[in-house]
């Protein structure tokens, strides 16, 4: 399984998925042979559609994305930035007055007439970003990443503290086994 892993003392070894956190920023043919989630001008189109919606700062709308596709991408800063930038220069979105270092951008009256001429192409990059994340609700939970998270967490801090002794693996060991027999029992 690829994903992240600690090793521990004793040759002991735990490795699972990539849990709650798989995925996030890929665009590109990575180790598992992901395609780009965006071609040339697409990611664009999403970030306007975005923005059109209502405004929003860079960061907002690399949540955005995230949260469409159920966690299965982020784009990364340097990708979004440079867009936002791109749409300001093309005239599409312009800076807002907002509090804070954060700038927030705003569709123009050109990038909204740029998104009406465009929408079958906004429609179909939006039911792609659904689709996405609809794949990962069905074949990921989430939840259990996190939670086989918090248990490497705990066990990693655990180690941390003390080290490994022969107790410790003993009653590590019981837990977890109890824990399976428990999973497997239920109905």
């Amino acid at each position: 399984m690829g994903g992240r892993g600690w090793g521990f003392p004793g040759n002991i070894h735990f490795e699972f998925g990539d849990g709650p956190q798989g995925g996030r920023g890929r665009s590109g043919g990575g180790p598992r042979g992901r395609q780009r989630m965006f071609g040339a001008g697409e990611l664009r189109l999403v970030l306007l559609k975005l923005i059109a919606d209502e405004p929003r700062h860079g960061y907002d709308l690399i949540r955005a994305i995230e949260e469409l596709t159920h966690g299965d991408y982020a784009p990364s800063p340097g990708v979004v930035y440079p867009t936002l930038t791109l749409l300001g220069d093309m005239g599409l979105i312009e800076e807002q007055a907002s509090e804070g270092a954060r700038k927030k951008y705003a569709a123009t009256a050109e990038g909204r007439a740029h998104l009406q001429e465009n929408a079958e192409e906004v429609g179909r990059l939006f039911v792609r970003l659904d689709e996405t994340g609809s794949t990962r609700r069905e074949h990921s939970r989430p939840e259990i990443g996190r939670a086989i998270g918090n248990l490497m967490q705990a066990m990693k801090n655990r180690v941390a503290r003390d080290g490994w002794n022969d107790d410790l693996l003993a009653e590590v060991t019981d837990i977890l086994d109890e824990a399976a027999r428990r999973i497997e029992r239920l109905k």
